[in-house]
């Protein structure tokens, strides 16, 4: 998956690559050719929510219809990848130089992709399997990337919990693991307020380093469109960096045993890895010996895609490339987007710019969220039903998770959509230490995972995966863990830009838990279809 050399590539050749994770995966059949009638939008596919696996295949399954009487909807219309300049846009910064950020633009749109769309094409396949409870989704990283923190160490050591949790999650759920990371482009951020107050000193918010810059300065905080090309550059690097790393031996399985962070090393989470990690290393003996090879490139390479919030829409736009081999746009800056909950409108803006794109969608969810609003923005962007395309990402405390959750599975149940659920346990648990430091408490992140698991449960649909914001860095940001983080320890190593981030302890003990979850609802399959 090493990045090819683009310099003397166009674009437009680039687009044209299959995927680089690997190639023969691009070209096996896929969920992309799922396109049902407009009478079939409405269909009940049961197989999409039983908690158990279906008698028939899937492809049976889905001929078992009920039509809505509902009218099929009208055309949207014409999309084109400035067309979202005619919806309200919110949360977008005001440049005070149209011309400069012209330019910067007009550069950006003749730079190479940072993804091509046989990578985006064998994510969604991968996601719709997650949504019919066939394989479990890790989306995971910072909260928000910034410039000074970028290093190829701080690149490594989260791409490498994510490995060691993706092994836990595989191992207790007998699940394949689709890993994407919230890296190489998860820079802007929507604030609350446009303007913060220091000492009686107003200036503009900071809205992540793609825009401007934190320090609290009338200068930094003036939104700069060269700032964009920067995080352009550094999202190439990453994703040259994470290219290698997934193909070049480092995440090979025969290196699981050497995985282990240093500091992660001697404390109960690592011992525990260790053990699992040995127990795979015996199963790879035992395979070697009784004659089967361990050296296919399932087992020596992984698959990793990139996901951020679409929120700079001038950013995403020029990075939006049209494939010549299906006819269809993709936004080129990551693998998969998502809509915020600030941004969500279904006439706004970012709306109207995704329902263009041919990548994976999510949709980030609170307790606000209305359950025929939430069906008729999955109809906004998804109208052909197809599975893999629409993520439906929940954030809302444990307490609400119980109350709300039921109420959106059922609506989204009985609208026949496809979606994939997956729980955000830390957007809903953030609050304030009386140090004045934001932070989370492990055991509230625990509690809402916990009610995610048991509401799906209870609703006989699929748990299809967990979105964390984490670091493989030993930060103190979140408190609580097994290798507890007091108040106290806030201050010695809280180094987030924006949000708390598990640091990689914390992480690595909340995959074993879900781990076990998995691994619970595998065995309760087995013992109701024995």
């Amino acid at each position: 998956m090493a990045l090819p050399n683009t310099a003397a590539l166009s674009s437009k050749s680039l687009i044209q690559s299959q995927t680089l994770i690997p190639a023969a995966a691009a070209h096996s059949p896929t969920f992309s050719s799922y396109s049902p009638t407009p009478a079939a939008r409405r269909r009940y596919i049961s197989a999409v929510h039983a908690a158990e696996p279906a008698k028939t295949p899937v492809a049976a399954a889905a001929t078992k219809t009920i039509v809505s009487p509902a009218a099929p909807p009208s055309s949207p219309a014409k999309w084109a990848p400035e067309s979202w300049k005619t919806k309200k846009a919110l949360q977008l910064p005001e440049y005070p130089d149209a011309a400069e950020l012209e330019s910067v633009l007009k550069t950006m749109e003749v730079y190479p992709p940072l993804v091509f769309a046989g990578e985006v094409r064998n994510l969604e396949e991968r996601l719709g399997e997650a949504a019919m409870g066939k394989a479990f989704l890790l989306q995971g990283g910072d909260c928000a990337e910034s410039f000074k923190e970028f290093s190829a160490n701080n690149i490594r050591d989260t791409f490498r919990i994510l490995l060691q949790m993706s092994v836990v999650l595989s191992f207790g759920g007998q699940l394949p693991v689709i890993k994407v990371g919230r890296m190489a482009g998860q820079f802007a951020k929507p604030r609350s307020d446009a303007y913060e107050t220091r000492d009686g000193v107003k200036l503009p918010s900071y809205k992540g380093d793609n825009i401007n810059g934190d320090t609290f300065d009338e200068k930094s905080r003036i939104p700069d469109p060269n700032r964009m090309i920067r995080a352009y550059c550094q999202a190439a690097s990453t994703l040259n960096l994470l290219r290698a790393f997934a193909t070049g031996g480092y995440a090979a399985m025969q290196r699981v045993t050497q995985w282990n962070l240093d500091f992660v090393e001697n404390s109960e989470q690592g011992d525990r890895y260790q053990e699992l990690a040995h127990r795979v290393d015996e199963a790879l003996g035992f395979m070697e010996a009784a004659g089967l090879t361990i050296d296919h490139p399932v087992m020596s390479t992984t698959d990793f895609w990139t996901s951020h919030e679409c929120l700079l829409l001038p950013y995403e736009q020029a990075l939006a490339r049209k494939d010549s081999t299906s006819g269809l746009y993709y936004g080129c800056s990551a693998h998969m987007l998502w809509v915020g909950e600030r941004t969500r409108q279904l006439d706004g803006a970012h709306v109207e710019f995704l329902r263009g794109v041919a990548n994976p969608l999510g949709i980030k969810v609170s307790q606000k969220m209305d359950p025929n609003e939430l069906t008729k923005l999955i109809d906004i962007l998804n109208p052909t039903n197809k599975p893999g395309r629409i993520t439906v990402i929940v954030r809302m405390g444990a307490e609400n998770m119980r109350v709300k959750l039921p109420h959106l599975i059922r609506a989204v149940r009985g609208a026949g959509q496809i979606v994939t659920w997956v729980c955000d346990p830390m957007h809903g648990n953030t609050i304030q230490a009386p140090c004045g430091l934001k932070t989370r408490a492990f055991d509230a992140i625990l509690n809402e995972v916990r009610a995610f698991f048991d509401v799906h449960e209870q609703e006989g649909s699929n748990p299809g995966g967990i979105h964390l914001e984490m670091t493989g860095q030993n930060v103190t940001e979140c408190i609580g863990g097994s290798r507890t983080v007091t108040y106290d320890d806030l201050s010695s190593r809280y180094h987030t830009h924006c949000d708390p981030r598990l640091n990689a302890s914390q992480s690595l003990e909340l995959a074993f838990i879900v781990s076990e979850r998995l691994r619970k609802k595998r065995m309760d399959s087995q013992r109701l279809t024995a």
